[in-house]
């Protein structure tokens, strides 16, 4: 049956003789077909390793990490930022987010002077606010923006303090070193908003008790309302204001029953650390990632391995193991081009933020290296997918 499957694809696939492309400078990244990569760079706190794998026609996820100034006074704070936005339905939502979380956040730090949970509870907000405003002025032409959504996971590093906000279920991992044994433990950072996960489930059926069909077995996947599987967003506008679940949204998006609360939240579940000594790096990845990889298999390839091209080494292992899945060799996996590819994987981004405790531990008003880079799409030339249906990836996540 896989063989079956391969050659349909091949036979949909025209190959491109310029199928892996390289930048000429490794300053902003650099292409390997479907892979964009910064092997090492330098942020405040350390060192970072940067790959995104694109499997959609249109890249969902979008990433950042950004180090300097957190606010726009040039007082501080200082420190660093990494944020990972997996969109779904479309790249709009986590397009917005990447374009208007960060400046939020700086905005509201200003203000407050400060970094804190209510700084980025309100960026939150205030980027959430934004979308929805974006939906309203958009979605009689373009309907389909309203069941866009994305789920958001950024880090802070500030004055030794790291912050985790997570909406979704993209995650967060520490590799923390157990100095008795050596070892390189993986400890979980981010709490995920996922169907999937029953504690999930049963808040949902607390917050709706008088909706029974809140979260619903779908095709052997839990899902709210039978369409989406996590319950905390931002954007999926159709499921927090009654107003866009109507025509002219596509019908199997518009629900029987109206609704008069949003069925989904836009609120970041935060946590807040104080990084030690013996805390080394820590993994922000999409999902993508995590399907594929436990969070120890992945802190230990990064233990195991020069920090040099981490996230790309975490990258081909998720890929590697989707082969795997599907009984089929990495090279023949890495041919299939985007679109048909996301019947393989989804995308997949990753961060990986090495800690240099030196570092880490000194104030927040000390100014460090300036770092802004964004993960990056590749742009490959046009592929003839002949007399070939490319799948629609519309908000099944």
């Amino acid at each position: 049956m896989l063989s079956s499957l391969m050659n349909f694809l091949r036979a949909c696939w025209v190959p491109s003789s310029d199928n892996i492309v390289h930048s000429g400078s490794d300053s902003a990244g650099r292409h390997e077909g479907l892979l964009w990569y910064k092997d090492i760079g330098h942020h405040m706190n350390g060192e970072f390793s940067m790959a995104v794998v694109q499997a959609n026609n249109l890249l969902e996820d979008q990433s950042q990490i950004e180090s300097g100034s957190l606010s726009l006074l040039d007082s501080g704070p200082y420190g660093t930022f990494v944020g990972v936005y997996d969109g779904h339905g479309g790249p709009e939502a986590s397009n917005y987010v990447y374009e208007n979380l960060f400046q939020h956040l700086k905005r509201f730090t200003s203000e407050q002077q400060s970094m804190s949970t209510d700084v980025i509870k309100k960026a939150f907000q205030a980027t959430e606010e934004g979308f929805i405003s974006l939906v309203t002025k958009q979605w009689q032409m373009k309907p389909q923006i309203a069941a866009v959504g994305s789920c958001c996971l950024i880090g802070v590093i500030c004055g030794g303090t790291l912050y985790i906000a997570n909406l979704g279920d993209s995650r967060a991992v520490l590799g923390r070193l157990v100095r008795s044994t050596e070892e390189v433990i993986a400890v979980q950072l981010s709490a995920e908003h996922n169907v999937s996960i029953e504690s999930v489930r049963r808040e949902m059926h607390s917050l709706h008790p008088d909706d029974s069909h809140i979260v619903v077995l779908k095709h052997n996947v839990w899902r709210v309302k039978g369409l989406i599987q996590v319950s905390r967003s931002i954007g999926d506008a159709y499921l927090k204001r009654a107003e866009f679940n109507r025509e002219p949204l596509y019908a199997k998006f518009r629900l029987r029953e109206p609704f008069t609360r949003p069925i989904l939240s836009c609120e970041p579940s935060i946590s807040v650390y104080e990084l030690q000594a013996h805390d080394q790096f820590i993994i922000f990845a999409s999902d993508g990632l995590w399907e594929h990889i436990s969070n120890q298999q992945a802190v230990d390839i990064i233990r195991n391995h020069p920090h040099n091209g981490s996230a790309k080494r975490l990258v081909k292992a998720a890929m590697l193991e989707a082969a795997k899945k599907r009984e089929m060799r990495y090279s023949d996996l890495k041919d299939i081009d985007r679109g048909v590819r996301r019947h393989f994987h989804d995308d997949i981004t990753v961060i990986v933020v090495f800690l240099d405790s030196n570092l880490v531990s000194r104030a927040s008003s000390v100014r460090g290296p300036t770092t802004s880079l964004r993960g990056c799409g590749v742009i490959l030339p046009t592929k003839s997918l002949a007399h070939c249906a490319t799948p629609t990836e519309l908000n099944t996540i």
